[in-house]
């Protein structure tokens, strides 16, 4: 079997999932285990197992079909995929349905592994867990509505408080209402009425989980024109959402703008997950929503890790694989963060927990774009940065890190970079993307992108009330007109008096 290309991770042995829902049925396969897994594989079928459940008791007969065919697909792909392990896992309709343990047995003797039938808590502790996984932190409740069920669950942090199992997926809302939007509203609101745990998440966060929400949030993107069509921490006002809801729930869903993204399939099921949340937003009186794309199967991948990797910080670790893979130096780039953190010091500024956070994934991520041509280098980063399967990070971290390389590699005054994605960063994050980009803008000039120099790169305050960067004398040679250029842009962005200088020797004043 031939190698791994060096655009894979070499310590990463391929793992596979199959999640068996009420909708549909899909396949991804993991580069490995890991704290932010990268998808090698992902495949799905909208299967619509759990359509007509409730009034026959039993799993639609052509989605059986359908399925097993799809799993015999599914063993194969992971296999050829090379996937070493392979976890299997069904929900809602799987375990209620009369046929439900008949299915499980043939779909075991296709797939042959064994599947797991998560119960109601089960479901809902996964999607729990997929939600801590994907937050730095997480607080709030999480709805995951699937196609068969709805799991609301208390979250806080690592803590996860009570959970609840409601029969609110859209097939089965939509068979129980009897495709009428007026009775779905009626049930949605008296099954809600039981989740006592809602009323605990006043002004918190909701986080929404699962396809039928993400289509929402998706056309909501587009009903807003908003810059960044990545899903993972996008947020909706409550205020905002309110209005979107109540076109969607009136069942106009033809009449939204971006409906043609989505597929004919889910449509139908649009209004009723409108619906359900509308109520949900009625009840619990949250401050935002906030859409996770991490659910059962990345809460599920989470709880095999041990608790130190548990622990990991996410966005660190997803930019500590990019620079491994893409960087000239990843050692170069720890160098980076170590040296930027001391300057951010030396100047004063300080940084929040999450600045701190960013600051370090940017620096991590400065030099992905260098194997493009210089003056595309900029563009090329920002787009895979701020378009990564990056979590733990919100929308404005995103431009953060996307900004600071832009800026590094096409200049901290050009105002015309990327003004979409300027505008979802506050000023006090654009500030500072500026002065790490300056920063980075400098050390680069002295260090070749290698490892080993910036250790020894040392700020020093002047009499003269100047800061200087103080070179080693066994390091002159590096000396010169072009970091002391940079070194003045520098000065001009955090309006501080700077030189640069070799120790016990000649110095430039660049202020």
């Amino acid at each position: 079997m031939l190698s791994n290309s060096q655009g894979r991770l070499q310590d990463r042995r391929p793992l596979s999932i199959i999640d068996i829902g009420s909708n549909s049925v899909r396949l991804v396969v993991y580069e490995g285990l890991a704290r932010s897994p990268t998808t090698l594989f992902n495949e799905k079928m909208l299967a619509g197992l759990g359509r007509g459940i409730v009034s026959t008791g039993k799993l639609d007969p052509e989605g059986v079909a359908r399925s097993m065919e799809e799993f015999r697909r599914f063993r194969a792909l992971s296999d050829q995929a090379g996937a070493e392990h392979m976890y299997v896992l069904a929900t809602a309709a799987a375990r209620e349905a009369i046929n439900g343990p008949d299915f499980i047995h043939r779909a075991e003797d296709v797939l042959k592994t064994e599947i797991r039938v998560l119960s109601g808590r089960q479901e809902a502790h996964y999607s729990a867990l997929g939600v801590i996984s994907g937050f730095h932190p997480a607080n709030g409740i999480a709805g995951d509505l699937g196609g068969g069920s709805l799991e609301l669950i208390d979250i806080d942090g690592e803590a996860i408080g009570d959970g609840i199992t409601l029969p609110l997926g859209g097939l089965r809302l939509q068979d129980m209402a009897k495709n009428s939007l007026v009775q779905a509203q009626k049930i949605a609101r008296q099954e809600l009425a039981r989740a006592k745990l809602l009323k605990g998440g006043q002004g918190r966060t909701f986080y929404a989980v699962g396809g039928t929400w993400r289509n929402l949030a998706r056309l909501h993107m587009e009903m807003t024109n908003y810059p960044l069509g990545v899903m993972h921490h996008y947020e909706i006002s409550a205020e905002s959402a309110q209005t979107f809801l109540k076109q969607v729930a009136r069942g106009e869903v033809e009449k939204v703008r971006g409906i043609e993204g989505v597929s004919k399939n889910r449509r139908s099921l649009l209004p009723y997950g409108a619906l359900v949340l509308q109520e949900i937003m009625t009840a619990m009186q949250p401050s935002r929503i906030v859409v996770s794309a991490q659910g059962v199967r990345e809460g599920f991948l989470y709880s095999l890790l041990d608790a130190v990797e548990q622990k990991a910080d996410p966005l660190i670790s997803a930019a500590e694989e990019l620079a491994l893979l893409r960087s000239r130096s990843v050692h170069h780039a720890h160098d980076l963060v170590e040296w930027t953190g001391k300057a951010f010091k030396a100047f004063g500024i300080d940084e929040t927990e999450d600045e701190a956070r960013y600051r370090h994934a940017a620096c991590l991520l400065a030099d992905i774009g260098w194997r493009a041509h210089p003056e595309y280098r900029g563009k090329q980063s920002l787009n895979i940065i701020a378009h990564a399967s990056f979590i733990g990070v919100d929308h404005p971290g995103r431009a953060y890190l996307a900004l600071t390389n832009a800026y590094r590699h096409d200049g901290v005054f050009n105002e015309l970079v990327a003004p979409e994605i300027k505008a979802l960063a506050p000023p006090r994050l654009l500030e500072r993307a500026r002065v790490l980009a300056a920063m980075m803008r400098v050390v680069y000039l002295l260090t070749a992108a290698m490892p080993g120099i910036m250790p020894r790169l040392k700020w020093a305050s002047r009499p003269n009330g100047a800061l200087a960067l103080v070179l080693p004398a066994s390091l002159s040679d590096l000396y010169g007109e072009r970091p002391a250029g940079r070194l003045a842009q520098l000065a001009r962005i955090t309006s501080r008096r700077l030189e640069l200088a070799i120790e016990g020797g000649q110095s430039v004043s660049v202020k």
